[in-house]
């Protein structure tokens, strides 16, 4: 008893379950041996995995080298007693540690979540009598009762079903409700299609049914899902690991920086504390405080935009990742489909039609093919669609501006085609109204209805189920002039290939004209007889707007894959209307790989497999964990979509995981970094742009201002070398990086997204934050930053008599303005900045404006000469400070320029 969970019970006899689990098929257990069983497995629930402690949780936030750069910074400028700017700066690591401390920890979440999910009560039966319990107090050996409604409790081996059908789309992907039977199945069958099985958290959608339980708790597939959840490692993001290297490799630059300084220092004999204090101004120099703020605020920027185009970021990083993504796999059923069953290819009298429209809408037409009858002139079109209507146990209500099916998807569609040519339900049952009913049974294969014409009329009892079963049955087949014809069998099975080749769901239809006075109807009336009508096809269609997503997807570099619970044949269907792949995509071709070929392959054949193969069908959630980690062994930024409890292990483990709002479970939503609010797949697309443009802008302020830090620590390392006074003071230096970064740098996360955005390949995950060419318009623009300030200092020392408050003032606006003119250079990093739009991003120019205004401030403001040590300007140290920062902006244009034309040829 104590591996239970390990054996296969959809391959055991029904007594050969009864017996391991000591239990009675129709008593069930004993009050003593369920009070020893609870005691043996415990409670029916999950078990919620321990996290580390808050203060733990938040101090991790604190470990990584830009946020240590920060503390030093911090610690340095307090050593300084400059106690505000130390204030600040630690003001901005403590906002960054609680941003990344909320949004931590995706995974209890998504376990609470899936513990939700569990809580209900079920109808067992125990020493013989009914009774009503909570779930959570069952175990292995009770009889469970299912109808209509019920949450399924625990996993349970099914020993009786009565038309049963459970909705298992949350755990397996599978778009239509799954009809239960009890017999013994093969050991090898996949999750989905054990059909003798129940599990828990899904959903009883018709009939009713018998189960014993086999699982509760953990062991439950549910409770496995939970542990693949608990046990899969967050990646980091491109974003956070670009910024992690590149954090370190200036952490050491600085550190390597001030030491060279203090060496230099001592060699030429200079006094100690001025040694360290001006290793110290480099440090600070070159320590860059406004980026993490900005990295913070021009991701929320980002999340405001993706939130105006119906996608909702639960975590920041997440926006760049979308920028980087590589391959989408991208569950099928209501994410790529519409989940709602639609009937799209109809024959009848020999003739095939066409119907338009999707979904439970019923807008849409008939069309005739080639040579085929007009609708109105096919008596056996008429008699399809009237089957289909009539022999119906489900109806179509109306929720708002959505129509939804109550009862089987597959009935809600054939009510549907019924009603885009013209049929009221409501009217035809008066008109026909049901007598009697034989309802379908997994066994025989069909529904069976009676129906009253009208007075001296025969009765007509229709009939729909599976192919085999009606044409079998079928001793003529209706013409179009509703008259019986010779049936031909090879024809039918023409147009059921064909049916099914599409993916299509075939349903057959036939009738059969009883005597007037007929009250009853039995499986022998249905035995001979019949009146073959015609087929009906129907399919969950793909969303219009996604294959235009996929689409644009593919132009921008983006692989999509299909990864879905349903079978092999309609993800093939699906995979080929929406572009995955070519026209000869299906299973026999091996363009489509299941969970039984999946299973076949170690972890290597797999990496190469999932990078070739486009479409998966019939896979269980581990094996979706483990097609989502092959990719990332191939170093693919990879983003997960997905609805259900079977998604949430890849969701988790994905660069970015993407559920859905509507349609998706609780545990899905928990365990994604974004959620779409209209489940349209076409939203990825609109928020993979705004990702790139939210990474462009992230390039776009690292690069205006690394030459600030850099310049700044040159200067000290200058004045250092050539044995000259400090050109700018810590506290001026402080002041330099916390304003512009705020007034100027800031600016640039405000830039709209530049054109061709969607036509350019993905950014490579193992290329560096700075490129090369970056990296040589940082370091040019630093030395001129340094050539300017340091050599206008010198020039002020000597016309001023040694006037060190105003010469330093002239390096301190030097590189305010050098900056504020190689910011306009860096609202594009290839294009000249007037091909932008002068006024396109206004926040920059008023940016610019309190700048300056804050710059006149710092000049001629009496208590800001005092607190920084400055002094007022002439009109010659303006013009020079003017004349130089339009300089460094020409220079970077041309450069610019030169890059684009290099690139030009190379290509």
């Amino acid at each position: 008893m104590q591996k239970i969970h390990e054996k296969l019970w959809h391959s055991l006899s029904l007594t050969d379950v009864v017996s391991e689990l000591e239990s009675h098929e129709s008593k069930g257990l004993s009050d003593q041996l369920a009070k020893d069983r609870a005691a043996q497995f415990g409670l029916n629930e999950l078990t919620r995995t321990k996290g580390q402690g808050v203060v733990i949780r938040f101090l991790l936030q604190l470990k990584q080298p830009l946020v240590i750069i920060l503390l030093a910074a911090s610690l340095i400028t307090l050593f300084l007693a400059e106690y505000v700017d130390a204030g600040v700066i630690f003001a901005v690591v403590i906002v960054n540690a609680i941003i990344g401390f909320i949004q931590e920890d995706k995974a209890m979440k998504a376990i609470e979540a899936l513990s939700r999910a569990m809580t209900s009560e079920a109808t067992i039966i125990r020493n013989g009598e009914k009774k009503r319990i909570q779930a959570v107090q069952i175990v292995p050996g009770d009889l469970v009762l299912l109808q209509s409604g019920d949450k399924v409790p625990a996993d349970l081996r099914l020993i009786q079903t009565r038309e049963l059908q459970i909705d298992e789309s949350a755990l397996t992907g599978e778009s239509v409700p799954v009809q239960k039977e009890k017999a013994v199945l093969n050991s090898d069958m996949p999750i989905g299609d054990r059909r003798n099985m129940a599990y828990s958290s899904t959903l009883v959608t018709f009939g009713s049914g018998c189960g014993i339980v086999v699982a509760t708790g953990d062991s439950t597939e549910i409770g496995r899902i939970n542990k693949l959840i608990a046990a899969t490692d967050v990646l980091e993001t491109p974003l956070t690991r670009k910024i992690h290297d590149f954090s370190g490799i200036l952490l050491y630059a600085i550190l390597a920086m001030a030491a060279f300084t203090f060496v230099i220092g001592l060699v030429r004999g200079q006094d100690l504390v001025d040694i360290f204090m001006a290793s110290v101004a480099l440090a600070v120099g070159a320590i860059p405080e406004g980026l993490p703020a900005a990295i913070t605020i021009t991701l929320a920027i980002g999340v405001s935009r993706m939130a105006k185009r119906n996608a909702i970021i639960r975590k920041l990083p997440a926006v760049e990742t979308l920028g980087s993504t590589m391959i989408i796999c991208s569950d099928k059923t209501g994410t790529l489909t519409q989940n709602q069953m639609t009937v799209q290819d109809i024959v009848a009298g020999g003739h095939r039609y066409a119907i338009s429209g999707v979904g439970y809408h019923a807008e849409g037409e008939i069309t005739p093919g080639e040579n085929s009858f007009d609708t109105t002139a096919n008596m056996s079109l008429h008699a399809l669609l009237k089957a289909g209507l009539l022999c119906n146990d489900s109806t179509l209500k109306r929720d708002g501006e959505r129509w939804r099916v109550e009862g089987d998807p597959t009935e809600g569609a054939l009510i549907v085609s019924a009603m885009k040519a013209g049929y009221d339900p409501s009217v035809l049952e008066q008109e026909m109204p049901r007598l009697d009913t034989i309802p379908f049974e997994s066994a025989r294969q069909y529904m069976a209805t009676l129906h009253d014409q009208g007075e001296g009329k025969p009765r007509l009892l229709f009939v729909k189920g599976s192919i085999e079963r009606i044409c079998f049955d079928c001793a003529a087949m209706m013409g179009p002039d509703g008259e019986p014809d010779v049936p031909t069998q090879g024809a039918v099975a023409d147009w059921v290939e064909l049916m099914a080749d599409k993916g299509l769901r075939v349903l057959a239809f036939a009738q059969k004209e009883m005597p007037p006075d007929t009250t009853r109807i039995t499986h022998a009336d249905v035995e001979e007889g019949l009146l073959f009508i015609g087929l009906q096809g129907m399919i969950d269609p793909p969303r219009p707007e996604a294959i235009e997503a996929v689409a644009a997807c593919q132009t921008a570099g983006i692989r999509v894959k299909m990864i879905t619970g349903d079978h092999a044949v309609t993800a093939g269907a699906i995979a080929r209307q929406i572009g995955l792949c070519g026209d000869t995509c299906s299973y026999h071709t091996r363009e489509v790989l299941t969970g039984l070929d999946i299973g076949e392959l170690d972890d290597g054949q797999l990496t190469e497999t999932a990078d070739d193969t486009a479409v998966f069908a019939r896979v269980s959630p581990e094996q979706k964990l483990r097609l989502v980690e092959a990719l990332q062994k191939k170093n693919y930024v990879v983003a997960m979509t997905g609805d259900g409890v079977n998604d949430a292990p890849a969701l988790r483990k994905a660069d970015i995981g993407v559920a859905m709002g509507l349609a998706g479970t609780e545990v899905a939503k928990e365990s994604a970094d974004m959620i779409l609010t209209d489940d349209n797949f076409a939203t990825i697309k609109a928020a993979v742009e705004e990702g790139r443009g939210v990474f462009d802008n992230l390039i776009k302020f690292i690069t205006w201002t690394l030459p600030t830090n850099g310049g700044e620590g040159l200067v000290i390392l200058a004045a250092i070398m050539l044995g000259t006074k400090l050109p700018i003071l810590p506290l001026q230096i402080l002041w330099i990086n916390m304003t512009t970064a705020l007034l100027l740098g800031l600016m640039l996360a405000f830039e709209p997204k530049e054109s061709g955005i969607m036509v350019r390949p993905p950014r490579d995950p193992s290329m560096p934050i700075l490129t090369a060419p970056l990296i040589r318009r940082i370091v040019m623009v630093s030395l001129l930053l340094v050539i300017g300030s340091f050599g206008f200092f010198e020039l002020e020392i000597a016309l001023t008599d040694g006037n060190e408050a105003l010469a330093r003032t002239v390096a301190v606006n030097m590189f305010v303005f050098g900056e504020m003119f190689y910011l306009f250079n860096c609202r594009s990093m290839t294009h000249p900045v007037w091909t932008l739009g002068l006024f396109s991003n206004p926040l920059l120019w008023a940016g610019v404006g309190i700048m300056t205004l804050m710059q006149m401030l710092y000049t001629y403001l009496p208590v800001f000469n005092t607190i920084f040590q400055s002094a007022p300007m002439g009109q010659r140290q303006w013009g020079l400070v003017l004349l130089s920062s339009l300089i460094i902006f020409v220079v970077v244009e041309i450069e610019k320029k030169i890059s684009r034309k290099s690139i030009q040829i190379k290509q």
